[in-house]
This record gives structure tokens, C-alpha cells and sequence, in this order.
């Protein structure tokens, strides 16, 4: 067993995101965890022991005594983690405030498709302070086209329910939504404006070098941007500032010369694990989009700590705590500080690993001049606000990365 000594801020965990389930009641066309590259989901139980679960707590709680850090995130996830059911999902949040009642800030949150909500759920997210991510792809007709059961049956209408039992209450939570190539962006960002959404993300979907080709040819040389500028502009001049667009937030924050504050952008090291229901570590688990298992670790928290991520012989090791090496032709590009390469899946080649840039390159390029432009802010002034926060911080920004779910 591992002891702490000399961590630095970024060496050692502060999120740990549990895949209580790696089964899940939907068959959405575009998940990277069962209908792409990888498929080690099937070698493991279809749901965490209590076992697993307290094993995690006593890492966290080995970990939290050795660096006296006070602020630690814990995350559900699967699969789809609501089929733990809520009474043991009730239990094991008891468990964890109890675990790390010294934790000044012990954040829970849980990332689901929002199908099994129902007022019980809702009385255990209130009563643990848990806030909630809701998977929804826009109304009803592009959500229904690749979020569907095992039936192939839409699941509109049951999200849609989960979505109104968050508001009612009270329940923060945010929407997430994988960018729907080819929709019209406003008529999705306006139905989740109408819905009473405030707070959405969209997400680029998970494409590597190797299978980007025909989503170039179907949907033109960048779908992603021509989606999310006119929502920005949207945003930007029909005073709807109020609603929190995180990803558009983010780049206009690095912009701005502040941090990231999504693993997406920026390569800052996210400092979190995944924890498998076997108790099995990985590291990012979208990397099951690239190669089957690229994400497996080899490391479980039976027998090993969070401290022993720091001697992985994989890639995850610099990964989880430094950042990986940006792409030879990243270099000269006058974005490299802001976007730093994207999102470290949508790198990956069979052929030169995660020496490339993001198959979304001109997405990225195109959406930071565009909001650039609205902001008024050119490179040589990001680089100039970033190395004052720099000199009056230490550090820049402090801030903890997030997980895109």
C-alpha cells in the first residue's frame, strides 16, 4: 500500500467516476461503449458489489488523509447507473457523506439517460445533494432517430419525463446533448430553450482518423462548427445569456486566457479514474472509441490505490496526471495553447496512435475564430491575459477538470 509524499497539485486524483453498471436499458447508435471499437463491457458483472463500492471509499479516504486535499468529486456512471436502483443508490450516498464528512467539499453527481427516474430518485438526489446530467439529443424526431431501447423503440418521451421530475424538484442539473450532424442547430438549441433547460453542453461526437471519413463525406469539412456558431450567435445576441452553454462557455473562458475547465479543450490533466463494477481502474473510458482495450489499466482497487496510478506502464499514467504530448503538427498552430490538440479520442489513428490532430481540427479552428470574432479578442491578447493570470496566480486559474460525459 502506496504513501504520499511530495505530491504536487496535479498528482493525485481529485474525481472519481464509478461505472456502477456496464449494462445499459438503451441502444443509442453512436455509443462509445458498447457499438464501437471496444468490448471488454461484456467480461465484466453487470452491476457494482457493495464491496467495490466501499473499497472506493477507502481509497478516497487513504488518498484525502495523505494529501489533505478537501475537495473531492464522486461521479455515477455506467452503462446507465440508474439501474443500481435507488435504494442502493440511496444507501451508498449515505455511505460516502458519512466516509467523507471531512471533505470540505464532496461533490456527488450522476450522468444517466433519465428513462428510471421517478419520485424516489428524486427524494435521494435532494437528500444527498446529488446534481444529475441528462443524456438528450434534441426533440423528439432527431432524439428518437439513434437514442433508442433494445426494441429499437425512441425513448423521447420517458427522458422527457425524467427532465420534468429534475425540474420539478429542484434537482440541479444540466443537459448534454451529442451534436446531431446535419439538424438544424436552432431548432435543437430552441426546443431545449422551450423544454426550460438552462444549462446544456454539446458534444462533439466520437470519431477517431480511422472512421471520420464518411461522416466528412456525408456531412461536409465541418459539421461540428456550422452546428454550434449559430447557436453561439444565438446565444450571444438574443439575450439569453442567462442559459449556461458550457462548451461555448469554455472556449470563450481559454479565450479569455482562463483554463479549461473540460478535458475536451486545453490537455490540461483531468487527475480522475474510472472504477469498473469489478473495481478494475481505467483511465478515459472513451477511449473504448479507438482500439478494444485501450482504456483497461490493469490496476483494481481491491489491491492497489489511486497512488499506484502514478507507476502505470500504460499511457494512462501521464494521461490522468500530466497531459499527453501534443500532435507534431499542433505545434505551429496559433491555437495550441486554447484548443491544445482537442479531445484526446478524436486523436487517435491505428497508424501514428495519438500523434494527430483531432479529426475535428477545422471544426475547432473555425468555431474559436468565429467566437473570436464576437469576443473581439486575438491570440496575441489571449497570450497576453493568460500570462498575467499566470504572473498573478503562480499558476493561472485553479480550477478542476471535469469529465465529458
Amino acid at each position: 500500500m502506496s504513501e504520499a509524499r511530495h505530491f504536487g497539485p496535479a498528482r493525485y486524483v481529485n474525481q472519481v467516476i464509478l461505472k456502477v453498471a456496464s449494462r445499459c436499458n438503451l441502444n443509442c447508435s453512436y455509443c462509445y461503449v458498447y457499438n464501437m471499437a471496444d468490448s471488454t463491457w461484456k467480461m465484466r458483472p453487470a452491476l457494482m458489489s457493495d464491496e467495490v463500492f466501499e473499497a472506493v471509499l477507502g481509497r478516497i479516504s487513504q488518498q484525502c488523509r495523505a494529501t489533505g486535499q478537501k475537495r473531492f468529486y464522486i461521479a455515477f456512471h455506467g452503462g446507465e447507473p440508474c439501474l443500481i436502483g435507488p435504494d442502493r443508490f440511496d444507501a451508498w450516498c449515505g455511505k460516502a457523506r458519512a466516509a467523507l464528512g471531512s471533505a470540505e467539499r464532496l461533490s456527488l453527481v450522476l450522468q444517466t439517460n433519465g428513462t428510471l427516474l421517478d419520485s424516489q430518485w428524486i427524494g435521494s438526489f435532494r437528500r444527498h445533494q446529488v446534481s444529475v446530467g441528462l443524456s438528450m439529443d434534441g426533440p423528439k424526431e432527431i432524439h428518437d432517430a439513434v437514442r433508442v431501447d433494445h426494441r429499437e423503440q425512441g425513448s423521447y418521451d420517458l427522458v422527457k419525463r425524467g427532465l420534468r421530475l429534475l425540474q420539478e424538484g429542484q434537482v440541479p442539473h444540466g443537459v448534454g446533448c451529442v451534436i446531431p450532424l446535419g439538424a438544424d442547430p436552432l431548432t435543437v438549441h430552441h426546443h431545449f430553450l422551450q423544454l426550460g433547460c438552462d444549462q446544456i453542453t454539446y458534444l462533439m461526437p466520437h470519431f477517431t482518423h480511422d472512421t471520420i471519413a464518411p461522416i466528412r463525406q456525408r456531412y461536409g469539412p465541418t459539421p461540428c462548427a456550422d452546428f454550434l456558431t449559430p447557436i453561439f450567435d444565438d446565444w450571444w445576441f438574443e439575450s439569453t445569456m442567462q442559459v449556461q452553454i458550457d462548451d461555448l462557455k469554455n472556449v470563450a473562458r481559454v479565450i479569455m486566457g482562463g483554463k479549461s475547465r473540460s478535458e475536451a479543450i486545453g490537455n490540461d490533466p483531468p487527475c480522475y479514474v474510472f472504477v469498473e463494477p469489478d473495481g478494475e481502474m481505467e483511465g478515459l473510458d472513451n477511449l473504448r472509441a479507438c482500439r478494444d482495450g485501450l482504456s483497461r489499466i490493469k490496476l483494481n482497487v481491491r489491491d492497489s490505490d489511486f497512488f499506484d496510478l502514478l507507476n502505470t506502464k500504460t499511457m494512462h499514467s501521464k494521461a490522468i496526471f500530466e497531459g499527453m504530448p501534443l500532435a507534431s503538427v499542433c505545434h505551429s498552430c496559433p491555437e495550441v495553447a486554447t484548443c491544445a490538440g482537442g479531445y484526446l479520442p478524436h486523436r487517435y489513428s491505428g497508424d501514428r496512435g495519438f500523434d494527430n490532430p483531432s479529426v475535428w481540427c477545422a471544426d475547432l479552428l473555425k468555431l474559436f475564430a468565429h467566437i473570436r470574432s464576437r469576443l473581439g479578442v486575438s491570440v496575441e491578447e489571449t497570450n497576453m491575459r493568460r500570462q498575467m493570470l499566470a504572473d498573478k496566480t503562480g499558476s493561472g486559474l485553479d480550477v478542476v477538470g471535469t469529465h465529458v460525459f
